[in-house]
Protein backbone atom coordinates (compact mmCIF):
# COMPACT_ATOMS: atom_id res chain seq x y z
CA UNK A 1 0.00 0.00 0.00
CA UNK A 2 1.33 3.26 -1.10
CA UNK A 3 0.89 7.31 -0.94
CA UNK A 4 -0.36 7.20 -3.54
CA UNK A 5 -3.31 5.20 -2.17
CA UNK A 6 -3.97 7.50 0.59
CA UNK A 7 -3.93 10.60 -1.74
CA UNK A 8 -7.11 8.63 -3.75
CA UNK A 9 -8.40 7.68 -0.66
CA UNK A 10 -8.86 11.14 0.35
CA UNK A 11 -10.04 12.37 -3.23
CA UNK A 12 -12.67 9.59 -2.97
CA UNK A 13 -13.77 10.63 0.13
CA UNK A 14 -13.69 13.93 -0.74
CA UNK A 15 -16.74 13.01 -3.76
CA UNK A 16 -18.47 10.83 -1.69
CA UNK A 17 -18.87 13.90 1.20
CA UNK A 18 -18.97 16.36 -1.49
CA UNK A 19 -22.84 17.15 -0.57
CA UNK A 20 -22.46 16.49 3.34
CA UNK A 21 -22.34 19.20 5.96
CA UNK A 22 -21.33 18.85 9.46
CA UNK A 23 -24.45 19.14 11.84
CA UNK A 24 -23.74 22.08 13.77
CA UNK A 25 -21.82 25.01 11.98
CA UNK A 26 -22.73 23.71 8.05
CA UNK A 27 -19.30 23.05 7.10
CA UNK A 28 -18.24 20.96 4.50
CA UNK A 29 -18.09 17.20 6.25
CA UNK A 30 -14.73 16.81 4.48
CA UNK A 31 -13.35 19.14 7.37
CA UNK A 32 -14.18 16.79 9.63
CA UNK A 33 -12.28 13.69 7.45
CA UNK A 34 -9.14 15.88 7.50
CA UNK A 35 -9.02 16.54 11.22
CA UNK A 36 -9.47 12.74 12.02
CA UNK A 37 -6.71 11.76 9.34
CA UNK A 38 -4.08 14.42 10.74
CA UNK A 39 -4.65 13.29 14.45
CA UNK A 40 -3.85 9.72 13.59
CA UNK A 41 -1.36 10.93 11.53
CA UNK A 42 0.29 12.24 14.34
CA UNK A 43 0.73 8.58 15.81
CA UNK A 44 0.54 6.38 13.24
CA UNK A 45 1.34 7.32 9.21
CA UNK A 46 1.20 4.20 7.83
CA UNK A 47 -0.52 3.79 4.22
CA UNK A 48 -3.34 1.60 5.64
CA UNK A 49 -4.10 3.41 8.66
CA UNK A 50 -4.07 6.79 6.46
CA UNK A 51 -6.95 5.42 4.11
CA UNK A 52 -9.17 4.27 6.67
CA UNK A 53 -9.24 7.49 8.68
CA UNK A 54 -10.12 9.18 5.33
CA UNK A 55 -12.86 6.94 4.80
CA UNK A 56 -14.13 6.03 7.91
CA UNK A 57 -17.54 7.21 7.24
CA UNK A 58 -18.32 6.32 3.63
CA UNK A 59 -20.48 3.45 4.44
CA UNK A 60 -21.84 4.47 7.54
CA UNK A 61 -23.04 8.11 5.85
CA UNK A 62 -22.58 7.56 2.15
CA UNK A 63 -24.07 3.93 1.34
CA UNK A 64 -20.49 2.84 0.19
CA UNK A 65 -20.71 -1.05 0.23
CA UNK A 66 -17.52 -2.84 0.83
CA UNK A 67 -17.73 -4.52 -2.38
CA UNK A 68 -17.23 -1.30 -3.67
CA UNK A 69 -14.21 -0.07 -0.93
CA UNK A 70 -12.21 -3.92 -1.86
CA UNK A 71 -12.92 -2.63 -5.58
CA UNK A 72 -11.04 0.26 -5.69
CA UNK A 73 -8.99 -0.19 -2.19
CA UNK A 74 -8.57 -3.46 -1.06
CA UNK A 75 -9.75 -6.23 1.56
CA UNK A 76 -7.46 -4.54 4.49
CA UNK A 77 -9.29 -1.39 3.59
CA UNK A 78 -12.98 -2.18 3.16
CA UNK A 79 -12.44 -4.56 6.89
CA UNK A 80 -11.05 -1.46 8.53
CA UNK A 81 -13.55 0.80 7.68
CA UNK A 82 -15.94 -2.06 8.16
CA UNK A 83 -14.84 -2.21 11.71
CA UNK A 84 -15.51 1.57 12.38
CA UNK A 85 -19.17 1.57 10.22
CA UNK A 86 -21.43 2.12 13.15
CA UNK A 87 -24.32 -0.19 11.05
CA UNK A 88 -26.39 -1.61 13.80
CA UNK A 89 -29.89 -1.81 14.39
CA UNK A 90 -32.36 -1.10 17.15
CA UNK A 91 -33.23 1.46 19.80
CA UNK A 92 -29.81 4.04 20.07
CA UNK A 93 -28.95 2.13 23.63
CA UNK A 94 -28.97 -0.89 21.90
CA UNK A 95 -26.66 0.38 19.16
CA UNK A 96 -24.05 1.67 21.09
CA UNK A 97 -23.97 -1.10 23.14
CA UNK A 98 -23.62 -3.09 19.71
CA UNK A 99 -21.05 -0.66 18.39
CA UNK A 100 -19.17 -0.65 22.20
CA UNK A 101 -18.79 -4.33 21.39
CA UNK A 102 -17.74 -4.55 17.80
CA UNK A 103 -14.82 -1.75 18.67
CA UNK A 104 -13.68 -3.54 21.70
CA UNK A 105 -12.59 -6.52 18.99
CA UNK A 106 -11.17 -4.47 16.82
CA UNK A 107 -7.30 -4.48 15.65
CA UNK A 108 -5.28 -1.44 18.03
CA UNK A 109 -4.80 0.69 13.93
CA UNK A 110 -8.86 0.89 14.32
CA UNK A 111 -9.06 1.86 17.51
CA UNK A 112 -6.89 4.95 17.34
CA UNK A 113 -8.99 5.89 14.35
CA UNK A 114 -12.08 5.61 16.67
CA UNK A 115 -10.26 7.96 19.16
CA UNK A 116 -9.08 10.30 16.46
CA UNK A 117 -12.93 10.57 15.24
CA UNK A 118 -14.13 11.06 18.79
CA UNK A 119 -12.03 13.62 19.58
CA UNK A 120 -12.81 15.78 16.57
CA UNK A 121 -16.12 15.08 17.23
CA UNK A 122 -16.56 16.08 20.88
CA UNK A 123 -15.65 19.68 20.71
CA UNK A 124 -18.63 20.78 18.66
CA UNK A 125 -20.92 18.82 20.06
CA UNK A 126 -20.35 20.44 23.45
CA UNK A 127 -20.09 23.92 22.38
CA UNK A 128 -23.05 23.23 20.11
CA UNK A 129 -25.33 20.72 21.71
CA UNK A 130 -24.79 20.85 25.80
CA UNK A 131 -28.14 19.06 26.10
CA UNK A 132 -26.96 16.69 24.20
CA UNK A 133 -23.72 16.51 24.98
CA UNK A 134 -24.48 14.97 28.25
CA UNK A 135 -26.00 11.36 26.91
CA UNK A 136 -22.72 11.82 24.05
CA UNK A 137 -20.31 12.10 26.47
CA UNK A 138 -21.47 9.02 28.70
CA UNK A 139 -21.20 7.21 25.66
CA UNK A 140 -17.90 8.19 24.97
CA UNK A 141 -16.62 7.04 27.95
CA UNK A 142 -18.29 3.87 27.91
CA UNK A 143 -16.76 3.27 24.09
CA UNK A 144 -13.27 4.76 25.80
CA UNK A 145 -13.27 2.06 28.03
CA UNK A 146 -13.18 -1.03 25.44
CA UNK A 147 -10.52 0.58 23.49
CA UNK A 148 -7.95 -1.05 25.51
CA UNK A 149 -5.46 -1.01 22.48
CA UNK A 150 -5.68 2.28 20.96
CA UNK A 151 -3.01 4.40 21.10
CA UNK A 152 -2.55 5.47 24.63
CA UNK A 153 -1.91 9.34 23.77
CA UNK A 154 -4.94 9.93 21.61
CA UNK A 155 -7.19 7.75 24.01
CA UNK A 156 -5.80 10.12 26.79
CA UNK A 157 -6.86 13.26 25.22
CA UNK A 158 -10.42 11.90 23.97
CA UNK A 159 -10.88 10.84 28.34
CA UNK A 160 -10.25 14.13 29.06
CA UNK A 161 -12.52 15.34 26.68
CA UNK A 162 -15.30 13.12 28.10
CA UNK A 163 -14.18 14.12 31.58
CA UNK A 164 -14.43 17.88 31.41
Amino acid sequence: MSGFLVFEAMSFARFRHREQKRKYTGAPYFDHLAEVAGIVATVDSSPLTMVVAWLHDVMEDQGVTEAALIGQFGWPVAEGVRWLSDMESGNRAERKAASRERLARAPDWVQTIKCADLISNTGSIVQHDPKFAVTYLEEKRLLLDVLTMADPRLRRIAREQAEA
